[in-house]
């Protein structure tokens, strides 16, 4: 007895819970301007589970007062200040906010919503937990529990004996085991220190460290203790201990803000949580609420009425659980910490993890994946086995990854095909090697290259014959449609010109982590990547030639609040803006004539997009990459056997790219045109400069100001073709519209 009482009082009085790492979501910005309907404001409102109320009663809750919502906030801690709670009157017009006043009236020019809690880093036992303070606890909560679980809690000393005499009676009378007759000090005791093995033993050891806990510390301390320990529910590997984490866990919001009927079930399901689980048991856990409801009646804890009136109401628990909507996301947030924190700080030091994930671009991208995986399904059946697929969303300019989808099943933690599905990249490859054509100098847009049949041999005695998707062979063609149309023989007689060095040296630059066999193939797309990969390389192509590393966290703060460690933007030039944007606008015309068109039907008529097309060797792996001002997406489709799919990118992929892009709603690409170049009309088949009213197939593209482009017969050029300068284009176009 002397032993365990003083191995109890020791390790309670040292005790240090391992606080997991949490993980927030970028915080949602409102500004005058906002693009945001007043049904999507509610809705983001409603995904930091605030309440709707006639009357503003405490933070977490909102209001439709006339053309206004006026909302509570909560206090927040982001990565840069903390918030007090306050109040906030937002005026939100058809498709956008006009204006957001504070509780005095005055213009607030941005406030940010609290981040999202999108979940913990946790140690491999799997424990979680939300430590809270006694003046974060409702005064309900412990004056419930009491009632509950230990009526006598304040009087006994650790061990109740007319509970357990109580229970026995109860349990003889019913023959089987219907209470128990364990106090609260004897349950924290249990969880803390012991297994839960039913034996006489441990019954005692648990009761002698009871009543040496009861003799050294407070009740206040031993019921804050209980609160923050007790076990309250599982999700997958984590278990859920506290009413701290439980709050977020069931009914996504903090303990402060549970009502009668939510801590009424949380107080019921300490009896068992798997028995009581409302998600999966949910008659079971709405029976054993009301009976604590009835019970905290009985004792007048709570009014007949007001309990009445809480056990009219619904479980409220939240569809998914808290802090597991997005575990490929998180998979990616656990790998860039792990390269600058030991895995004891990230699952014990109760760190905040402040990352760059938008809720919004998110939900877009889950939402049109399972969509279009749906709809593909249907057209294209494989021996029972369902087509997968990932995405990656990027902000280019400054790498932040704000939204990632691992595979169709959102919320399983498991294989992340985003990170981990290194699959062939197909026609994916071909705007690096233009890229690398372009950095030349010796090819431009309107230069002609040749789609022709080759023949090359390889080692013993093979021969490499590649083809075009339509099998046909086009001739001379200029580069802008060699792109646009994914002509493979033409681009493997550019790849081949350049020499596959070259190419490869490109992709390495761009960011792509080793480099590829130098094998022809490589030229059509024989380079696996992952997802992640694809958006790394094309964030360069988005972002005018600079390379940022991508990233998912953005800061990380200690328990104490104390910045840790800052995730700066690392720039790199890896090309000369002239090249990218020549590229760029090529990749403009993929999506207005090339393999991306089809996108048209779905996005915003307005929105200027660029994009490439890939599809792997057999339609094996259907991808499509694109950007507009704003975001750069990433879509791969395909099986996880590498069976053929059926789908070229633009049939497979771009269907779920465009709905993205068209959800996220972002600005058109309109970056500004590099000096040394200019805008020049030429003829699409051709590649010859045209001016208005000579071409009823015209395109107009960036070339270096001093390309000598040919004119087209009957166009007014000398058949030599002359330098073009911005002037001239001009000046040409004027007398010709004039005279015609």
């Amino acid at each position: 007895m002397l032993y365990l009482g003083v191995t109890v009082t020791r390790t309670f009085e040292g005790r240090r819970w391992t606080l997991p790492a949490q993980v927030y979501a970028a915080p949602l910005e409102l500004y005058a301007g906002l693009s945001l309907a007043p049904a999507d404001l509610i809705h983001e409102l409603e995904r930091l589970h605030y309440r709707r109320v006639t009357q503003l009663e405490h933070p977490g809750t909102y209001r439709l007062n006339g053309e206004h919502i006026d909302v509570a906030l909560r206090p927040a801690r982001f990565a840069d200040e903390t918030r007090d709670a306050q109040l906030l009157s937002i005026y939100a017009g058809a498709g956008a906010i006009v204006s957001l006043k504070d509780a005095a009236g005055r213009d607030l020019p941005v406030i940010r919503l609290e981040p999202l809690l999108i979940g913990s880093i946790f140690p491999s036992h799997g424990e979680d937990r939300v430590v809270v303070t006694p003046r974060e606890v409702p005064p309900l909560l412990p004056a419930a529990l009491k009632a509950v679980e230990d009526r006598r809690f304040d009087s006994h000393r650790g061990v109740d004996p007319l509970a357990i005499l109580r229970a026995l009676w109860v349990d003889v009378r019913a023959r089987q085991i219907e209470q128990g007759g364990s106090t609260l000090t004897q349950q924290l005791v249990r969880s803390y220190f012991l297994s839960n093995r039913q034996t006489l033993g441990r019954k005692v050891r648990e009761a002698i460290m009871a009543v040496a806990l009861d003799a050294h510390f407070t009740k206040e301390d031993l019921m804050n203790a209980y609160i923050n320990e007790i076990f309250l529910g599982q999700d997958g590997e984590r278990a859920i201990h506290g009413f701290g984490l439980a709050s977020q866990f069931y009914f996504g919001k903090p303990l402060a803000e549970l009502d009668l009927s939510e801590i009424a079930l949380l107080v019921a399901v300490v009896r068992g949580p798997s028995f009581y689980d409302p998600r999966r048991h949910a008659d079971r856990a709405l029976a054993r609420r009301n009976l604590v409801l009835a019970e905290l009646a009985e004792q007048h804890i709570v009014s007949g009425a007001d309990a009445a009136a809480a056990a009219r109401r619904p479980l409220g628990v939240t569809a998914r659980p808290a802090g597991a909507y997005y575990p490929a996301y998180l998979d990616f947030v656990r790998r860039t910490l792990r390269r600058d924190y030991r895995e004891q700080d990230l699952t014990e030091a109760g760190l905040s993890v402040y990352t760059s994930l938008e809720p919004r671009a998110q939900e877009a991208a889950e939402r049109s994946l399972d969509r279009e995986l749906v709809r593909l399904d249907r057209l294209k059946k494989h021996a029972g086995e369902q087509l997968e697929g990932a995405v990656v969303v990027t902000t280019p300019q400054s790498g932040d990854v704000i939204a990632i989808v691992g595979g169709r099943d959102v919320g399983y933690d498991g294989f992340d095909r985003a990170l981990d599905a290194r699959r062939a990249m197909g026609s994916l490859v071909k705007p690096f090697i233009y890229l690398t054509a372009l950095e030349s100098g010796r090819y431009n847009a309107a230069t002609i290259v040749q789609d022709e049949p080759v023949d090359l041999k390889l080692a013993g005695g093979k021969h490499w014959r590649p083809e075009n998707f339509s099998h046909d062979v086009n001739g001379p063609v200029p580069v802008v449609r060699a792109l646009a149309e994914s002509l493979n023989l033409a681009t493997v007689g550019v790849g081949l010109d350049l020499g596959l060095p070259k190419v490869a040296e490109t992709l390495g630059r761009f960011g792509l982590a080793s480099s590829p066999e130098q094998v022809p193939a490589m030229l059509l797309g024989a380079v696996n990547v992952t997802p992640l990969e694809a958006a790394q390389l094309y964030n360069g192509l988005a972002n005018g030639g600079f390379r940022n590393p991508l990233r998912a966290v953005r800061a990380v703060i200690g328990a104490e609040g104390k910045a840790l460690k800052a995730f700066p933007l690392q720039v790199t030039q890896v090309a000369t803006p002239e090249a990218v944007y020549q590229l760029d606008r090529l990749l403009v015309e993929v999506m207005d004539r090339g393999t991306g068109r089809p996108a048209r039907a779905i996005l915003p008529a307005q929105l200027e997009v660029g994009g490439k097309s890939g599809t792997s060797s057999e339609y094996r792996d259907s991808w499509f990459a694109g950007f507009s001002g704003s975001d750069l997406t990433v879509v791969w489709v395909g099986y996880d056997d590498n069976a053929p799919t059926g789908f070229t990118g633009s049939a497979g992929a771009l269907p779920v790219w465009a709905h993205i892009m068209a959800d996220l709603g972002g600005n058109s690409w309109n970056a500004p045109m590099p000096e040394g170049l200019v805008d020049m009309e030429i003829e699409y088949a051709s590649g010859l400069r045209v001016l208005p009213g000579c071409s009823d197939d015209r395109v107009t593209l960036a070339l270096p100001a001093a390309a000598q482009i040919p004119g087209k017969p009957g166009c007014g050029f000398p058949e030599s073709g002359a330098p073009v300068t911005t002037f001239v284009d001009r000046t040409e176009r004027w007398l010709h519209e004039l005279t015609h």
